[in-house]
């Protein structure tokens, strides 16, 4: 038999308790022990719902079963007004309906407030990219008389040409690429495979890591076509790491990722007239609409462009 949470705990053994009793304790009381009964939700998620739901009892001033639609509305605006993102506001209007969900259905209000009420509209965050001569300064960061630099270089050269995802980088075989033919081979999501085109630039520090660095890393021992120094295949966060040391070397104070240089890869292709299918294709994108983002920066920049240079912009 499960145990009743104790009142006044924080552990993980029941809900929290928040001080002070406001209008609708008692009901907050027992929506959280219920909720903790049969979802098993952890301690602190459901101390959010308790502070929540006491600070909506407490800013109206009523009990939360006389709360009326117009009542959460006007809640939503004000939390707009103050400045709160749509992400928290978005959070806790989940509580609230969740609130009065379960209270419809064990028979405690006859109508829910909040069922007709949509979440906010979240939008879709843009990705971060670099600029053309942030990317150039990047490529040129390693030192290429080294192999790791040299690894680094054609590697960072590849992944701009490409836009593969990090996790398509590192796992790269010898027998991936066709250096003559100027085409990757790519196992993505789903183990889903397509052929990616590559410049003639990668392909040149790809051919010249190959001939001149691979072995020094032990490349002989693994089928990586990128081996770490220990000549095993490279793990992400290794690579994660080399980006960031590269980009302070060049300057870039931004946060730069290998992600990064996947979204640098799709911006400046659409900046260049690029066909967005061919771009989905490439990216290994399975929905059109998920490479569809990348639309808005590359029309920012043709706003911006148009905002510096026409004389009646």
């Amino acid at each position: 038999m499960t145990r009743r949470p104790d009142r006044g705990t924080d552990g993980e053994g029941g809900p929290p308790e928040a001080p002070g009793a406001g209008s609708g304790t008692a009901a907050i009381d027992t929506y959280i022990d219920e909720v903790w009964l049969e979802k098993g939700l952890s301690g602190n998620t459901l101390a959010a719902y308790r502070r929540d739901l006491e600070s909506l009892a407490r800013d109206l001033g009523k009990d939360l079963f006389q709360v009326t639609e117009p009542d959460l509305l006007n809640m939503l605006a004000r939390r707009y007004d103050s400045g709160y993102r749509a992400t928290s506001s978005a959070r806790w209007l989940s509580c609230i309906k969740g609130f009065y969900r379960h209270s419809v259905t064990r028979g405690r209000i006859a109508r829910d407030p909040a069922a007709h009420i949509e979440h906010p509209a979240l939008g879709r965050p843009l990705p971060g990219s670099l600029s053309e001569g942030q990317v150039v300064a990047l490529l040129k960061a390693p030192d290429t008389d080294t192999a790791i630099g040299l690894r680094d270089r054609a590697m960072l050269e590849l992944l701009y040409a490409t836009g593969l995802r990090i996790s398509e980088l590192v796992s790269l075989g010898t027998a991936s690429i066709n250096l003559r033919q100027g085409i990757v081979r790519v196992v993505g999501k789903g183990g889903k495979e397509r052929l990616v085109p590559v410049g003639e630039e990668a392909l040149d520090w790809v051919e010249r890591f190959v001939r001149d660095g691979r072995r020094t890393l032990g490349g002989e021992g693994t089928e990586a076509l990128f081996p770490s120094r220990r000549g095993r295949a490279m793990t992400r966060q290794t690579f994660w790491h080399a980006v960031k040391r590269h980009a302070r070397k060049a300057g870039i104070h931004t946060p730069v990722s290998p992600h990064t240089l996947r979204h640098a890869f799709a911006t400046h292709l659409l900046n260049h007239g690029a066909d967005l299918r061919a771009v989905q294709m490439m990216l290994g994108h399975a929905d059109l609409s998920t490479t569809q983002i990348y639309t808005h920066i590359a029309q920012a920049r043709l706003k911006e462009l148009h905002r510096t240079h026409h004389p009646r912009a």
